[in-house]
């Protein structure tokens, strides 16, 4: 008996703070009543609307978690939820006798849908064009379904009521909406000897690149005196040592560091100038 008073008891202190939780959500739903929207509609003031969207959080909140564990962090998500909220508190007229939180829910999950939209994109494409696509995606499966053929560009963009170009390029950005992995395997999944794509994709020929460095120093030397000239040809081409150079030359090590220094200095200033040219 007493265990059952006690169990009783500890219930009772447990449900008391959701009472109080459920209390300060109906505080939050009671600040967002319809007066205060024609408060905001009449006088467009800040304050106001900052109250309207801090009693409105926890829709976007709940919105924004819907779209969870689809590749986009869900802060971001309500940051954009967020902007959804902002433009059906701007845009909402009280006077329709319509809740706001029916309203509000489409701009809002309209808002986070733009959003997947724009990042799904493998290249960067205008939003306008991103929202033709889609929509001559849905006019060519009903336009084959009335025809029972494939529709023409002239009949799609008919449809669209754009130009056949408008209609065309917005078909042909489809294909950028994922580009193909360099990993994709070409051929039939029998054959022995299939490759991937990353195997017929040019890259860069490390001959050529050398080609154009020695091209570039050969015309760097050249800028140099003569006797400058041969001292790095001797150390860095032949592989001797200063002291090896002074031998050859005739001259004291002392000398050859000197001159070698002087020229690398030369060097380096050409090829700044080059790069700045």
């Amino acid at each position: 008996m007493q265990r059952r008073k006690a169990a009783e008891a500890a219930k009772s202190d447990e449900q008391e703070p959701r009472k109080d939780t459920a209390k300060a959500r109906s505080g939050t739903r009671d600040a967002a009543t319809p007066e205060l929207f024609e408060e905001y509609q009449r006088a467009r003031d800040p304050k106001v609307r900052e109250q309207l969207i801090l009693a409105h959080t926890n829709l976007v909140h709940y919105l924004a978690r819907k779209f969870a564990n689809r590749g986009e962090p869900v802060e971001d998500l309500i940051q954009v939820g967020m902007i959804g909220l902002i433009n059906a508190i701007d845009r909402f007229d009280p006077s329709r006798g319509i809740r706001f939180a029916t309203y509000a829910t489409p701009t809002i999950v309209g808002e986070i849908r733009r959003h997947f939209r724009d990042r799904g994109w493998a290249v960067k494409v205008p939003r306008r064009l991103q929202e033709l696509n889609l929509a001559a995606n849905k006019e060519i499966d009903t336009l084959t379904q009335e025809l029972d053929r494939a529709p023409t560009v002239a009949e799609i963009a008919d449809r669209l009521e754009v130009s056949e170009g408008e209609a065309l390029e917005a078909m042909e950005l489809g294909d950028l909406y994922e580009l193909p992995s360099l990993d994709s395997a070409l051929g039939e999944e029998s054959e022995d000897s299939r490759g991937v794509l990353g195997d017929y994709v040019g890259r860069m020929d490390e001959e050529m690149e050398r080609f154009e460095h020695r091209a570039r120093l050969r015309e760097a030397l050249r800028s140099l005196p003569p006797r400058e000239r041969r001292i790095i040809e001797l150390r860095f081409f032949e592989n001797l040592s200063q002291m090896e150079v002074a031998k050859r030359l005739d001259i004291s090590q002392m000398h050859v560091s000197r001159l070698q220094h002087r020229a690398l200095a030369r060097l380096r200033d050409w090829v700044r100038k080059q790069d700045s040219a």
